[in-house]
């Protein structure tokens, strides 16, 4: 039986709040996949490099005790971080999901390895307060408490996955340090590939990797040409839920207004008879609605009409957790059907927010192999998100890339169409001249 000192911190995906329910409403989008990879690109083969598992030899904590100062710290830090990088990300046109508790969760897993300004610059970025050995112990009863099943819920009925795993170039001096780490706070092994000669072959056995967590939800996190010879390390971790609502909205939902930014269109509008939270402040209006099971919900929050523009720009985590603290009353809830997904870069992003030190050539990451000589190249972030009468499903990935400076740089990647000329190096004279469209004719 997993435990923790204190209250359970199953709630802690993505931010803190006054209620369970209230706190799981955002585990839907809950799946991560960090890649701490290199300079990317493609290698010879096409057949997937599974590699062979060199875990540590130290086991996974599986009874943390993390104290209720320290869940509520890691609540109140990741609650910061989802809200600053929210407001990051709406000025995207259209829908938008993320995980970004499934981002801290990725890059915590990198802030392992980082030091001196790039550690804290990650940790200001990420509002990681805890010192690391506390926080890392943190993430792990995180991780634990979300996978522990709700009682009596039927089969299929709800599933909530998470599974960890790192890649590394074979022959590359990784600290031990720093897998034991891996190892014991979020239970990855080491599984070694060849990025070297094979870029292409470990980009398709980690995305298959990553498929297979998310049931095929995200079934590409790395596009082709993300990984190099110069790629040295990816840590993943994988996400995915589904949730069957505890009481199923009315089939055949009738299609009704719904009142878009760019004008009115017409959606299927779900609706049922059961009471559930509903309440609201000044200028909003807030339901949480339960999925079997008892431990998540989905929150939703809706600004008055004409204002949501202005209400998601001055949102705040103080905001967001004073809401969340408030539920109270009932009422029904009828809410449009959608299902759409998001892909995200984020190396801009986080750069933008506090972290460049990381994408440079001044990065820190000695904590990886006790070199200086690694630094992130992009950071890769996709969700996905259904939502209809019976329920949600959900998956999320994110991918951290970082690559080694010290390998030879490339200066082209041939990756597109391009011109061709033999030139007489002494004369100028142009002997042969073309272009190559597709190489495989």
């Amino acid at each position: 039986m997993r435990h923790l000192s204190g209250p359970s911190i199953a709630g802690f995906l993505f931010m803190r709040t006054g209620s369970l329910r209230s706190q799981a409403s955002w585990t839907m989008a809950a799946a991560t996949l960090l890649v701490a990879l290199g300079n990317l690109g493609c290698g010879k083969s096409s057949a997937p490099d599974t590699g062979q598992v060199a875990r540590s030899s130290l086991a996974r904590v599986t009874t943390p005790v993390v104290s209720t100062d320290d869940a509520s710290t890691l609540a109140s830090d990741n609650l910061g971080f989802a809200v600053d990088l929210y407001q990051a990300l709406r000025s995207k046109d259209g829908n938008l999901v993320f995980s970004p508790s499934s981002i801290s969760i990725a890059l915590a897993m990198t802030y392992a390895g980082a030091a001196t300004t790039t550690a804290s610059e990650i940790a200001s970025t990420l509002h990681f307060t805890l010192p690391p050995e506390r926080l890392h112990l943190a993430f792990d009863a995180l991780d634990l408490a979300l996978t522990t099943p709700p009682a009596g819920s039927a089969p299929n009925a709800f599933a909530l996955k998470i599974a960890n795993a790192t890649w590394g170039q074979r022959g590359f001096p990784f600290l031990s340090s720093y897998l034991d780490l891996l190892a014991q706070d979020y239970g990855a092994g080491l599984r070694t590939v060849d990025f070297e000669a094979a870029s292409e072959p470990s980009r398709l056995a980690i995305n298959a990797w990553v498929s297979e967590q998310t049931e095929q939800r995200i079934p590409q996190i790395l596009p082709p040409g993300s990984i190099d010879p110069a790629t040295r390390l990816v840590l993943t971790d994988a996400v995915y839920f589904h949730g069957d609502w505890l009481n199923p909205f009315d089939p055949m939902s009738p299609m009704d207004t719904f009142h878009a930014s760019s004008g009115d269109v017409s959606v299927p509008m779900m609706s049922n008879d059961a009471t559930v939270p509903v309440w609201s402040g000044t200028g909003w209006t807030a339901a949480s609605v339960p999925y079997v099971g008892g431990t998540t919900s989905m929150v939703l929050l809706v600004p008055d009409s004409g204002t949501f523009a202005q209400f998601e720009s001055t949102l705040s985590a103080d905001t967001l957790a004073s809401i969340m603290a408030a539920e109270t009353g009932a009422g029904t809830v009828v809410m449009p059907r959608f299902k759409f997904s998001t892909t995200t870069p984020l190396s801009g992003t986080l750069a933008t927010m506090g972290m460049p030190d990381a994408f440079n050539g001044t990065a820190d990451f000695s904590g990886i192999d006790g070199a200086h000589d690694l630094s992130i190249a992009a950071v890769f972030h996709q969700a996905d998100i259904e939502v209809d009468e019976k329920g949600t499903t959900a998956a999320a990935a994110t991918a951290v890339v970082i690559h080694d400076l010290s390998a030879t740089p490339i200066g082209l990647f041939v990756n597109r169409p391009f011109l061709f000329f033999i030139r007489h190096n002494p004369t100028g004279a142009i002997l042969f001249a073309g272009r190559v469209v597709d190489p495989t004719q």
